[in-house]
């Protein structure tokens, strides 16, 4: 296999987001195998020395907030609008030359910035850059346009045709479930390649240290509570509403419970999040907003408080919700599994198709939470034996399927397959 230089290119690559750690995953994965990744992106928190960083390339820069108010808003498009967007889109190819030459790349990997138009002037300045240069280049395609309602009325036909995700042979697409393949087959034509989010399931995660037994103190959660752990962003298609009557239920049958949110709304407002500050005030639930208190990794915020990992999140947990209606994959999904946690949560469309099949164990629900539910979670709270067969069966299948291991021998040989692909396209 030749080594390569790999630039990673995204409007963000920082924090717990889904594509960020899942491009994380691939580039430890790319490194180990010996080649050299390097990363272009408007935040990010990878190595300083192998970042570009390009204002103007994240979703949250003001001038790209003000072409999504103009664009996803209504179906009409101001001229300011489209002038703006090509005068940045020639900048950020600007910049992407300047990457790529820096750091001599051979290949460029694109993490979600051709398929969900966060940023639509890098999505054409990134087509427009391969088109001109041929470089080989793999689009891993988290989310798309049509699976979002916000993208669904919107005046930017022309720009989502040309660039999200763009129909070129120049590019391998590869996409995370079964459903966006054939999706992205019936609506633009192209070819892609399935590969699932992965775990690190061949190393098993550390046991729970001294730093991780302060989260329940900290957070104010009682010992004897169960502690619900949602592990998500707080958006309308995590239904985290369904949790929250989890716990009232649970409360109804003397199990008192908390519910911790470890995640923020992230781009899509705060209405949502007050709602289901409101929704739980009724309920009588303790939901716990906590985004301040965990990233990616340990820290401390601006006043000295204890700022927790995902994996310190997981530790405590009882048990994992996850009540979405629609998921790309599912990251909490396989975090359960590698941290060895029950979970209660929704037969989504990925999980029905490409993931139960597989044999997980897991307490499932399709549209609500009844009490027969709840009695699950509680027979399951109070067998601790039943439990650990549970999530030990579990953690051997992420192993046989969703490993490492499983993303090393797909990935590897894309690399290879698209660098061999564009030197022969270059030759004719």
């Amino acid at each position: 296999m030749t080594l390569q230089k790999i630039g990673f290119v995204s409007t963000r690559l920082a924090g717990t987001d889904g594509v960020s750690l899942e491009s994380a995953k691939w580039s430890q994965v790319l490194e180990k195998a010996g080649h050299h990744c390097f990363f272009f992106a408007g935040e990010s928190d990878r190595p300083p020395d192998k970042t570009y960083l390009v204002p103007e390339a994240h979703f949250q820069h003001p001038a790209i907030r003000q072409i999504n108010r103009d664009l996803f808003d209504d179906i009409y498009r101001t001229p300011t609008t489209s002038e703006t967007v090509n005068a940045l889109r020639r900048r950020l190819k600007q910049q992407l030359r300047c990457f790529v030459e820096k750091f001599d790349l051979d290949l460029m990997i694109v993490e979600n910035a051709l398929s969900l138009p966060m940023n639509i002037p890098l999505g054409l300045a990134l087509t427009e850059y391969i088109t001109e240069t041929r470089l080989p280049t793999i689009a891993h395609h988290h989310d798309f346009a049509w699976e979002r309602p916000r993208y669904a009325l919107h005046a930017a036909e022309d720009y989502l045709k040309a660039a999200f995700p763009p129909a070129m042979t120049l590019i391998n697409h590869v996409v995370i479930n079964s459903y966006a393949a054939e999706q992205v087959a019936l609506r633009t034509g192209i070819r892609s390649t399935l590969i699932p989010n992965v775990m690190p399931f061949e190393t098993p995660p550390p046991l729970p240290d001294e730093y991780s037994s302060t989260l329940r103190r900290e957070l104010g959660i009682e010992e004897e509570e169960i502690l619900l752990l949602q592990p998500t962003r707080i958006v309308p298609r995590k239904r985290i509403e369904r949790a929250i009557e989890l716990a009232r239920l649970a409360q109804r049958m003397d199990r008192k419970c908390c519910l911790l949110i470890t995640h923020s709304s992230g781009d899509e407002g705060d209405a949502y999040r007050r709602y289901l500050a409101e929704y739980a005030k009724l309920m009588e639930v303790k939901v716990l907003f906590a985004a301040d208190r965990f990233n990616h990794q340990r820290g401390l915020t601006t006043a000295g408080r204890p700022i927790y990992s995902l994996a310190d999140a997981y530790y405590n947990a009882d048990l994992v919700t996850y009540p979405s209606t629609l998921e790309g994959f599912g990251n909490a999904f396989l975090e359960a599994i590698y941290y060895r946690k029950p979970l209660l949560m929704s037969r989504y469309e990925t999980f029905k198709i490409d993931i139960q099949p597989k044999g997980f164990q897991v307490i499932a629900f399709d549209d609500f939470i009844d009490e027969g539910t709840v009695k699950a979670v509680q027979n399951l709270m109070e067998n601790p034996e039943s439990a650990k067969t549970m999530v030990e069966a579990n953690y051997q299948l992420g192993l046989k399927y969703y490993s490492y291991s499983v993303l090393h021998k797909r990935l590897c040989s894309l690399v290879e397959q698209s660098c061999e692909h564009a030197c022969g396209c270059r030759r004719e």
